[in-house]
């Protein structure tokens, strides 16, 4: 029996198994079909941590609301990588660039909900206080939700921002201390949103501030309804929505954990989409006339990243010695089934500042217990990789993949205990950098190398919360930040080929694999694209 026909037995059995209670679960909570109208209901894997994606990088939290609810200045085409214009119709750039100007659009309608009814439509007044928010420590709302936000930080356009001048209702000038060529990029990612000042006010006379975050108002496709956690998310169609009215009359997310079970109810037509499909179950998606599934190679990496701030993972020599002792091929074949490339750096192969003569860690278990052994790590060692409790598209079975290490760490006298916990407990204790190391990865919101090494691995990184490996090099930010003031190409990629190298001699994580991304969906629904650049956008989708 080969590998294929043995998972597709081994899933068919699975999916007997649960098929019936995805049935008598389908209308306890969501609203039956025959209620939706044209609604589509998507099996996501689990609840978002807000529903504002300012305060997190999370992709769950992304895919929830940053195209559903929420649009910013610019955007991506989805196809092209490129950027385009959003709330702001246009833009100029200094010949210093060192400013911004956005002119914006008019008669842009926000969310009317139980909640809030807009007595006015989008202007300046709201994309100053949307960047203002997380960007001025003394905002009014800058605290409000634990005043965390996690990929601005990481990228440092706090610093970035000189000011945010509004210079009439529907013209902004942005202000920057120094030349950026990434900056137009960021404002187009999943985080930059804009939210609703006069919502903001209205909760703040109110002494209510933190409902802005539960009780979302935006001017995206759809407007927020309700949500109970692990259970499900309800949209209504934004009726004003600027761009279209094309938008499915309703959208429900239903929350469904275990991957199995989004495919019994993607089979039995109880879920229009599911997201993160199972290596092991694409052939059976695959082969059934009434599904598709989409794929495209994936701007993402896969990592195992060694906490460098606590001993011994603070010494470069042991962090090469465990690189050294995984067997990088085996894990692509047993967790990605030949849906993934070997990462040889932190950037994927279709970026244009990708390397491709930068040598990889070869696999020498014998090389790596004489390292450790120099280095005076003794035999029975004891270490923890956590191990993410969701599917990611950078590493869809992050516990399966541990034990592979574990096995293999095994073989050069290290004892590698297994950590996992709830998703937003995980991400939470993480940050606070309790782990020895963590299998995990990082999924591109713009097509600029930037996006990469910046949030990864730079110093100011730590405190954001996306530099999981705890590291921080002066070289490496210097490089980083002098990528960023020039603009041409060629001298870009000079910077980050001497940020690899450094990388490479210092491998505060071990790059694993580029994967690809899979939408698995009915026929029924059209328009379906696989966005690149981050969260799923259900906006364009039809249901026929």
């Amino acid at each position: 029996m080969t590998i294929n026909s043995y998972w597709h037995q081994v899933i068919k059995r699975t999916i007997t198994l649960v098929v019936c209670a995805a049935f008598l679960s389908a209308c306890q909570d969501i609203a039956k079909s025959s209620e939706l109208g044209t609604g589509v209901i998507y099996c996501s894997e689990a609840s978002p941590s807000s529903f504002n994606p300012q305060l997190d990088t999370s992709g769950t939290t992304s895919d929830a609301t940053a195209h559903q609810l929420y649009d910013r200045l610019l955007d991506f085409d989805p196809e092209t990588g490129t950027i385009v214009p959003g709330l702001a119709s246009s833009w100029l750039i200094s010949s210093d660039g060192l400013s911004y100007t956005f002119q914006l659009r008019k008669r842009v309608a926000f969310h009317q909900t139980d909640y809030f009814t807009p007595s006015r439509f989008f202007n300046a007044d709201d994309v100053m206080f949307s960047i203002n928010r997380w960007r001025v420590a003394e905002h009014p709302y800058h605290q409000v939700s634990g005043g965390n936000y996690p990929y601005f930080t990481s990228l440092g356009l706090n610093d970035i921002i000189k000011d945010v001048k509004r210079i009439n209702g529907y013209r902004v000038v942005i202000e920057l201390n120094r030349p950026d060529s990434s900056f137009l990029a960021n404002l187009a990612t999943d985080f930059a949103v804009v939210l609703s000042a006069e919502y903001a006010y209205q909760l703040q006379q109110l002494d209510i501030k933190q409902r802005l975050d539960k009780f979302p108002v935006g001017t995206g496709p759809f407007k927020f309804v309700s949500f109970r956690k692990d259970r499900f998310i309800r949209y209504k169609r934004h009726q004003d929505y600027w761009k279209h009215e094309n938008a499915p009359e309703n959208l429900i997310y239903d929350i469904t954990q275990t991957s199995s079970l989004r495919l019994a109810k993607l089979m039995t037509g109880e879920c229009d989409a599911i997201a993160f499909p199972a290596q092991s179950e694409i052939s059976m998606i695959q082969q059934r006339p009434d599904l598709r599934l989409d794929d495209k190679p994936g701007l993402n990496v896969g990592f195992w990243a060694f906490n460098t701030s606590k001993p011994p993972f603070d010494n470069p020599e042991v962090r090469k010695a465990l690189a050294m002792s995984i067997d990088k091929n085996t894990l692509l074949e047993a967790v990605y089934f030949g849906s993934a490339v070997a990462a040889k750096g932190i950037l994927p192969p279709s970026s244009w500042a990708y390397q491709d003569d930068l040598s990889d860690t070869n696999y020498n278990p014998v090389r790596a217990k004489k390292l450790l052994e120099e280095n005076d790590i003794p035999a029975g060692f004891t270490m923890n990789i956590w191990a993410m409790p969701v599917e990611r598209a950078y590493n869809p079975n992050a516990r399966k993949m541990a034990g592979l290490i574990q096995n293999y760490l095994k073989q050069v006298d290290i004892d590698a205990n297994i950590v996992s916990y709830e998703w937003g407990t995980f991400r939470q204790r993480l940050k606070q950098g309790l782990h020895d190391s963590v299998l995990i990865g990082w999924s591109a919101d713009n097509g600029d190398p930037d996006n990469f090494y910046r949030p990864l691995l730079t110093c100011s990184a730590i405190e954001s919360g996306t530099n999981r490996a705890m590291w921080c090099s002066p070289e490496y930010d210097e490089y980083i930040n002098k990528a960023l003031r020039i603009s041409d190409v060629e001298g870009r990629s000079e910077y980050y080929h001497m940020a690899n190298k450094l990388l490479k001699d210092q491998m505060p994580l071990f790059p694993l694999a580029h994967a690809n991304r899979y939408q698995a969906y009915r026929t029924e629904l059209k328009g379906v694209t696989i966005n690149p650049f981050g969260g799923i956008r259900f906006g364009d989708v039809e249901k026929r």
